[in-house]
């Protein structure tokens, strides 16, 4: 029997993460939602392109690249009773994840029409995607920034402050969609109206939490620390951020590739596929929710050298996660096609079956989800990138790609059977993962086993 009181602790850390992130899933399915019944297939296709791109970059270099190395740093340090330390992890890791997005935003707007004919958009999809992408990338910044202060508070277990500043960023933007897209106020400014709404809400939510950070955090981001850089200090971020990076990178690089892929095969498959992948990622969100907490949750109990209670948190996540992804599943067996019916009007009635098969292969993707997602947190509570990155590039590489290149290419195969090499792929990688983490586990209980 697990201990309930973990169990209660687990949720009360865990479920702000589930939520904000749920809320932020809704806005990007409002979002395309309004877009998709805006402007038809040709606008869900490139503004679906250019989201792809800028959502894998910000995740590779800052979601996990540079706020997995705070989180767990910032969360070993203060279980440890450090504070200065945790600071001083907490700065050096904002300033090297200020110069990325910085890099990022001039590399993506210089060479933003290259990246997405390369992706395969052509046409009114390039033309569309080029100007929706030199104009996201400012909300894209002010989005890594606000990522990366959120990385610090969850280090401490401050959950319920990023949750806040969700709630309020979600508000605005919903809100400036449906008067922009649509012209509700005054002029519509269509596709573009959805940029402007995503800028001016990022930057709400910005300034909220850097005052937040500055001033009422717990650990705070302090100038000195960002001037004086230690060595070890440098050293200890980027032994976790280069595999983490890493590890994000090829599963979000050959998420891309069969993106690409996709794209080219037409409008009305990259479409569904869009579809169904924008309703599984709710789904998804206790995944990552209950992965970050466990992530934060062992990585203080190491930090304390309780390595029978790490063992606990991390089970005790990884447990809400299966159950509340299982439930997922049942919906998505019996509602895929009613739920793919809100994104697209009575006239895409192909791109509607084809997204209900879809998001049913799905729903047999989500306790493998569940288990990946819950036990790699759980390895990178005890500063461990590299194993998870091993994982991800081994069933990202060398199995999902190479059976989307066969079946697609050579076999002209529909985008069916793409979802059913996604579900080979999960079903490997929560496997592993699991046997890893015990592996591990077992290296930190019995030393001398």
């Amino acid at each position: 029997m697990m201990n309930k009181k973990v169990l209660v602790h687990v949720l009360n850390v865990s479920l702000p993460i589930i939520v904000e992130m749920t809320i932020y899933t809704f806005m990007m399915i409002l979002d395309t939602m309004m877009i998709g019944n805006y402007g038809g297939n040709k606008a869900l296709s490139a503004v679906g392109i250019s989201t792809e791109i800028i959502s894998s970059c910000v995740n590779i270099f800052i979601g996990v690249g540079m706020a997995i190395p705070i989180t767990a740093l910032v969360a070993q340090s203060v279980g440890a009773n450090n504070k200065k330390q945790a600071e001083e992890f907490a700065s050096a890791g904002f300033l090297i994840g200020f110069l990325i997005s910085i890099f990022i935003f001039f590399i993506m707007f210089i060479f933003s029409k290259n990246i997405l004919f390369i992706a395969g958009a052509k046409g009114t999809v390039l033309i569309i995607g080029n100007i929706f992408t030199k104009a996201i990338l400012i909300s894209a910044v002010f989005n890594m920034l606000t990522i990366l202060m959120n990385s610090i508070l969850r280090g401490y277990g401050n959950t319920y402050t990023p949750l806040i500043i969700c709630i309020i960023i979600a508000t605005i933007k919903i809100t400036l969609d449906w008067v922009l897209i649509f012209g509700h106020a005054s002029q519509s400014y269509g596709i573009m109206g959805a940029s402007y709404a995503s800028v001016i809400s990022q930057f709400v939510g910005l300034v909220i939490c850097v005052y937040y950070i500055l001033y009422v955090s717990k650990i705070k981001i302090k100038f000195k620390y960002m001037l004086f850089l230690r060595k070890n200090i440098l050293k200890e971020i980027f032994k976790i951020f280069i595999p983490s990076f890493m590890d994000e990178a090829a599963f979000n690089i050959s998420r891309l590739i069969c993106t690409f892929i996709i794209m080219n095969i037409g409008s009305i498959s990259f479409a569904s596929n869009q579809i169904a992948n924008t309703i599984e990622s709710i789904s998804i969100m206790p995944g990552i929710g209950f992965g970050m907490a466990a992530t934060t949750l062992v990585g203080m109990k190491v930090g304390e050298k309780n390595y029978r209670k790490a063992k606990e948190y991390a089970y005790g996540c990884v447990f809400w996660s299966v159950l509340i992804m299982s439930i997922f599943s049942v919906i998505f067996f019996l509602g895929s096609n009613y739920l793919v019916d809100l994104f697209v009007g009575d006239s895409e009635k192909e791109v509607m079956r084809i997204a209900g098969i879809c998001l049913f292969i799905g729903g047999f993707e989500q306790p493998f989800i569940a288990l990946s997602y819950g036990f790699a947190g759980a390895i990178e509570g005890f500063k461990d990138a590299k194993t998870p990155f091993f994982i991800s590039f081994v069933s990202g590489w060398l199995i999902r790609i190479p059976l989307i290149v066969y079946f697609m290419y050579f076999k002209k195969s529909s985008i069916v059977t793409v979802w059913w090499i996604t579900l080979i792929q999960w079903s490997f990688d929560g496997t592993i993962m699991f046997i890893c983490f015990r592996k591990k586990l077992r290296k930190y209980l019995f030393p001398y086993y």
